[in-house]
């Protein structure tokens, strides 16, 4: 079966587009992002949109590259980066990625702002890199 090329780009773009949202939270202060629900729920959500959309690139990718199906959600990194679509080191970051998803979908009650905050200071680019990986395979 072959990599669904629409789907990868479409993916792509709400990772992307998310990115995009994301960083302009990047220029406030973490106490101005504290104090500003409306910058919290953005950031969620956003967050939220482009795990998801890598999540599915992953799956998507694993099932038609490699045929394997991932029991959990982080276990599909480990599956690309085995197979070298994309470094070790990136798949490690992506997996804590995916567990805080999880977070965010089931438990947003328990969510610390403050992780959310560091994630978007010093993580986005994993989900740039991871993108770009995939985009690849195309």
């Amino acid at each position: 079966m072959k990599i669904n090329r629409e789907l990868i780009q479409t993916r792509c773009q709400e990772i992307a587009d998310s990115l995009e949202r994301l960083e302009k939270i990047k220029s406030v202060t973490k106490d101005e992002f504290l104090k500003d629900r409306d910058l919290q729920d953005i950031a969620s959500y956003r967050l939220l949109v482009a795990i998801e959309a890598a999540l599915n690139l992953c799956y998507h990718v694993s099932a038609k590259k490699f045929k394997k199906v991932p029991q959990e959600y982080a276990e599909c990194f480990s599956i690309l980066a085995e197979g070298g679509i994309i470094p070790k080191n990136l798949s490690v970051r992506l997996k804590k990625m995916a567990r805080f998803r999880n977070m965010l979908v089931h438990m947003y009650w328990k969510i610390d702002l403050e992780i959310i905050f560091d994630i978007i200071k010093d993580n986005l680019a994993d989900l740039q890199l991871f993108s770009k990986a995939i985009i690849t395979l195309l």
